[in-house]
């Protein structure tokens, strides 16, 4: 877990204000089935597999799996620059995720992106950390600054399907 105190609280306000302004229906399903923002943090470790969704010029949706990395309470995914998705986010930032694992947990995410490295201008004042953090997972295999363009995903709703947390730890 790499969540501080602050990163904590935060989720935590997110994850009860989203479901707060949930539709009836998802309440009914999520409310008694959820994870706090400690017990999400402690699940959601190393790659998790990502759907995301990104949205066309024509306002056509699009879904694709990256691998995503939930840290510090924001989901952190890359891909090519060259990809579609990347083309998509760069002129239409607002994006969705799901992370399932069978019926045992769903994570469904809206929000914004930031690009972490961009190719032409500043990274993020983070980006030293995280890329340590990457080449550590993934190891030390490409050009980092040229090869994969990294994303966060700042949350504006999030929501938490879990029966039974057992099952995840």
């Amino acid at each position: 877990m790499r969540e501080t105190p602050q990163d904590l609280k935060e989720l935590q306000a997110l994850l009860d204000a989203s479901l707060s302004r949930s539709t009836t229906h998802l309440r009914s399903i999520v409310a008694e089935r959820t994870l706090t923002a400690e017990q999400l943090t402690q699940v959601l470790t190393g790659m998790c597999t990502l759907a995301l969704s990104t949205v066309t010029a024509k306002g056509e949706p699009r879904i694709s799996g990256v691998d995503g990395h939930f840290l510090h309470g924001k989901w952190h995914f890359g891909t090519a620059p060259g990809a579609a998705k990347a083309r998509h986010l760069a002129a239409r930032p607002a994006a969705s995720v799901a992370h399932m694992r069978g019926e045992d947990l769903g994570v469904f995410t809206h929000g914004t992106v930031e690009i972490l490295n961009p190719l032409d201008g500043e990274p993020a004042a983070d980006w030293p950390d995280l890329l340590a953090y990457f080449k550590d997972f993934y190891g030390d295999f490409s050009d980092w600054e040229k090869d994969v363009v990294y994303y966060r995903l700042h949350p504006h709703w999030m929501t938490v399907y879990a029966p039974d947390l057992a099952k995840l730890t």
